[in-house]
């Protein structure tokens, strides 16, 4: 196959101005100097408040104002001198003198051009700013998607909290009480899906939606998993996977069945002090068809805990680079056993965050507790 050489002569120019216009419409060009322009402007003259710049510290003050220094600074410096300058008046050949400012040559252009450019990054920073607005409205109804407060069934109490790393995030957990059944049995749930941001946070939303419709065919937990994996590998990309804990709890007895898709395995501390790990029984949603899974049994005591987490509490580092793990997670799970779900979950998470010395992390933090008085 013969290479095509570049366009070259008039071809090159008219391909090269097909490019940059390709997208440039009479109506996006009246859009943006008539209803784009003016709501950027309105966006950000609103932040305009000489009162509370007035009572702001004297360095920051003074930053606030040195833009304006600046340029008018490199304004004047193009400065030559007040002379006669011609303008054209009506054609070619006629001008009429004036007694005006010189500047240097190019100067006119100069400040056209940073005024454009200007004007292009704020409709551009605006238009991000008005994403991110979208985003807030997005991460309130993922968040209200998730159960709230602390669910009691007997003697056991249920409650989970989750930080998305970005506005919005790919964690999510859910208590599905099965209704009608005669042993009251609850749906407990966590799960993380791979990636951060807006693409995660669709798949979540997906993903629940998918469950809770299973569930209310009351499929057991194993069926429940396989009808749920051929449903995600069918509906997203292939590149996206999802690990899940799906747990079966039975409040008079206590017995608890699961199925683990590659979660990270929950703790299950003993009223004794002692920990086992409910490790997994398939792998994670997403990754094959035709995937099979196993459902396990056991029983979660009077005085136990199970604590259900993502891989953001345990992978949170350090300053140094040390990772928070399964240790540390153990260890201060031990130091406030005697605290409820309601109060232990928020405070695993700020613990994680103190240990990190951040606000912000890098993946998101979640976690899932029931436990038995």
């Amino acid at each position: 196959m013969a290479k095509q050489s570049a366009p070259s002569g008039p071809h090159w120019i008219d391909a090269w101005s097909r490019d940059i216009a390709r997208d440039v419409t009479a109506e996006n060009l009246q859009r943006l100097f008539t209803h784009d322009t003016r709501d950027a402007y309105r966006f950000f003259a609103r932040g305009l408040d000489e009162e509370r710049i007035a009572q702001e510290v004297w360095w920051r003050r003074a930053l606030l104002r040195s833009r304006q220094v600046v340029a008018l600074i490199g304004v004047l410096k193009l400065y030559r001198q007040w002379g006669r300058v011609d303008l054209p008046f009506g054609t070619p050949f006629f001008h009429i003198a004036v007694f005006a400012p010189q500047w240097a040559d190019g100067t006119l252009a100069l400040l056209v051009s940073i005024l454009l450019i200007n004007l292009l990054l704020l409709l551009e920073v605006a238009d991000r700013l008005s994403l991110k607005g979208e985003l807030e409205v997005a991460r309130e109804i993922q968040l209200a998607m998730l159960p709230t407060g602390t669910y009691t069934a007997n003697d056991a109490e249920i409650c989970g909290v989750t930080r998305p790393a970005n506005t919005v995030g790919g964690d999510f957990y859910d208590v599905l009480p099965l209704v009608g059944d005669p042993d009251g049995r609850i749906i407990v749930t966590i799960g993380d899906v791979a990636g951060k941001g807006s693409p995660a946070a669709l798949l979540m939303a997906l993903l629940l939606a998918v469950l809770r419709t299973l569930v209310d065919e009351r499929l057991e937990a194993r069926a429940l998993m396989e009808r749920l994996n051929t449903q995600i590998c069918r509906h997203t990309p292939g590149s996206r996977f999802i690990t899940l804990f799906y747990g079966v709890y039975t409040p008079s007895t206590g017995g608890l069945t699961y199925v683990n898709a590659g979660q990270n395995p929950p703790l299950l501390r003993r009223a004794d002090g002692t920990v086992e790990r409910l490790g997994a029984t398939g792998v994670a949603l997403g990754m094959f068809e035709a995937s099979t899974y196993q459902s396990m049994d056991t029983h979660v005591g009077h005085g136990d805990m199970l604590l259900m987490y993502s891989d953001g509490i345990t992978e949170a580092e350090n300053p140094s680079g040390l990772p928070f793990e399964e240790s540390g997670l153990e260890g201060f799970v031990s130091a406030h056993a005697g605290d409820t779900p309601a109060a232990l979950a928020p405070a695993i998470l700020r613990a994680v965050e103190v240990y990190a010395n951040a606000s912000r992390f890098t993946d998101d933090l979640t976690v899932l507790i029931l436990k038995r008085s």
